[in-house]
């Protein structure tokens, strides 16, 4: 083991924040509620004022209808979902197709949000709403549907939550959308999400950015919100200006850790996390389809937002022009560590090829990956890709047997196992074996996709929940590439460090990715600051060496931001030149970045 594992590092801060612009302010409890009423009632010019709270499926409509009718006790707060949604039992049969008998994978859906609801009472609640002469609130996932129907004027709070968070909530026991699941398996719940609820809610979220008129923090309210903090909500201007300028300056999403049953120490020491955690896993830093934006005020105040928002909303300045024709309003990179220090190996696993992927989940690109190493003890090792002259069948054979119980699968008598060294970098191309050994920290390195993973051997372990995990030979089987034996492998996935120039103080390499992989993976040394450009496409980085450096634009465009060890930030397309440099409080003799683009968006690039 290295020595290092107990050494402090630097800050690592776990809770990132996105300045709201000037003047704006967090809002909380009554006095909330009473902005948003007062925003009907000047809207509806004489009429009787309606009210529109708009929730992503997982927020807690009964705490939100408790809290409005403390705060508007006037008001008539009717809940949509209760007066127009579908019977669960014909939401399940409209989505069977979509999810699938499988524990984990189902086929994404292209339903919008009224595929959820009767479209008869959706429209009996209209008429009836138009006609109502008291003061309305309609709340629910897809109230403004109704609100539309009536042809009256409204205002518009959308109460947003992150993915994580309903996850959170989801492992502790509540259903999916009125599904009454609680006991369910957590995977199938987050399958149901994944690929049918989330899908549908973010086509409609999308639709409402533009109009609404104020953002609640879902993510606060509920048993499982953080802790001491009050829901908040901004105006729908202030929503709509921060986000325009976190695309133009660097920025962080916040991280969130999740234990697993292979998971190590190194985050625990190295990050500060809390110590009576039996391990941490994972380490989400850069996954915006789960993780969160926290957005504060002069005063200190936040409201929790998902990061998404940030996607969907400036999906051209965050992405650059030729990155967003790409891949459309979607982040396609994906940062995340990948903790075994003390702990035991991955599963062996593929990830599956790009037509198998499109024709069967309906993804339109894969997860390629790397690792990265951040740190790792002398016994390290790295499984990729199978030995020379493996027998396809006998190695098949041996992985049912193992899967049924019978014996264990010998890995390293079918697939390569490649010492690993900090700062290695193996890449990884759909459709070629891998599994991290243990005692690595692996900063993963990948294409966003990230629930698409071919388990074929998991060591003989339990899950957390003292459930096999899932294992998928038959997905597995069908995109191995057998061809990538141990001499195509190490010439072509291990260490393929390229040295581009080395001048001023700076040495920059390509590191990677594969040539069939979309991801340019480039790794900047330096002893005081390294100049660069998005050159049109948006950078993902990671400070892979060195105490804490901060990002400065050479045009003071934006304010100086200070990244730490570890940390992963991310540099919107619309930044252009930016300056990496050592703060007055750095420590350190060396620095280095690993900085992360789509390959063929980069400005003048064929």
């Amino acid at each position: 083991m290295p020595t290092s594992l107990s050494d402090p590092v630097g800050r690592y801060e776990k809770q990132p924040t996105v300045p709201l612009p000037a003047g704006a302010r967090v809002l909380t409890g009554a006095r909330a509620w009473a902005a948003a009423a007062d925003a009907a009632v000047e809207r509806a010019a004489g009429r009787s004022p309606l009210l529109v709270v708009d929730a992503y499926p997982g927020a807690d409509l009964p705490l939100i209808a408790a809290a409005i009718g403390e705060a508007l006790p006037q008001w008539t707060v009717v809940d949509v979902e209760d007066a127009a949604a579908l019977p669960i039992e014909a939401i399940d049969a409209r989505f069977a197709d979509n999810l699938t008998d499988d524990r984990v994978f189902g086929v994404l859906s292209h339903a919008d949000v009224d595929a959820f609801y009767d479209p008869e009472r959706l429209a009996k609640l209209a008429v009836e709403a138009d006609g109502d002469d008291r003061p309305l609130v309609l709340l629910g996932w897809g109230a403004d549907l109704v609100a539309r129907r009536t042809g009256a004027p409204y205002a518009l709070v959308l109460a947003d939550m992150a993915r994580w968070e309903i996850q959170l909530r989801q492992r502790a026991g509540a259903p999916n959308w009125r599904a009454g699941n609680p006991d369910e398996d957590r995977l199938r719940k987050y399958k149901r999400g994944f690929f049918v609820e989330w899908r549908a809610a973010d086509r409609h979220k999308r639709t409402l950015f533009d109009r609404v008129d104020f953002v609640l923090d879902a993510n606060a309210i509920g048993a499982a919100a953080p802790a001491g903090r009050e829901a908040g909500m901004i105006t729908g201007d202030a929503f709509r200006a921060a986000t325009a300028n976190a695309a133009r300056a660097p920025f962080r999403v916040v991280p969130f850790f999740d234990p697993g049953v292979w998971g190590g120490q190194w985050m625990k020491r190295k990050l500060d996390l809390d110590p009576s955690q039996p391990n941490y896993a994972w380490c989400f830093d850069c996954v915006p389809e789960e993780n969160s934006l926290l957005l504060e005020d002069e005063e200190g105040a936040i409201v929790e937002i998902p990061s998404l928002d940030l996607v969907f909303t400036q999906p051209q300045a965050l992405l650059g022009e030729r990155t967003y024709a790409r891949f459309g309003a979607e982040f396609p990179i994906r940062f995340d560590f990948l903790d075994t220090m003390e702990g035991g190996n991955l599963s062996l696993q593929v990830h599956p090829l790009t037509d198998y992927i499109q024709d069967r989940f309906g993804m339109h690109y894969t997860q390629d990956e790397s690792y990265y190493l951040l740190d790792a003890g002398d016994d390290a090792v790295v499984y990729l890709g199978v030995k020379d002259g493996v027998d396809r069948d006998a190695m098949l054979e041996d992985l049912r047997t193992a899967e049924s119980g019978d014996r264990p699968f010998e890995a390293e008598q079918y697939v390569n196992a490649f010492p690993a060294k900090k700062h290695d970098h193996f890449l990884i191309p759909a459709g070629t074996i891998h599994s991290s050994g243990a005692n690595s920290m692996v900063l993963e390195i990948s294409a966003t996709p990230f629930i698409f993973t071919f388990k074929l051997w998991d060591w003989g372990r339990l899950g957390l929940d003292g459930v096999p995990r899932p294992v998928h030979l038959d997905h597995g089987e069908r995109n191995l590439v057998w061809d990538r034996d141990r001499e195509w492998t190490e010439a072509n996935l291990v260490n393929r460090v390229e040295v581009l120039s080395s001048e001023d103080g700076v040495v920059e390499e390509r590191t990677g990715l594969h040539e069939l992989e979309f991801i340019e993976v480039r790794r900047h040394w330096f002893a005081d600051e390294a100049a660069h450009d998005t050159e049109g496409t948006v950078n993902v980085l990671n400070l892979v060496e060195g105490d804490e450096v901060e990002i400065v634009s050479p045009t003071g465009a934006f304010a100086p931001y200070t990244v730490h060890y570890a940390e992963t930030f991310i540099v919107p397309a619309a930044v252009g030149e930016y300056v990496i440099r050592r703060t007055e409080r750095s420590r350190s003799d060396r620095f280095g970045t690993v900085k992360a683009s789509v390959r063929g968006t980069r400005t003048g690039e064929a």
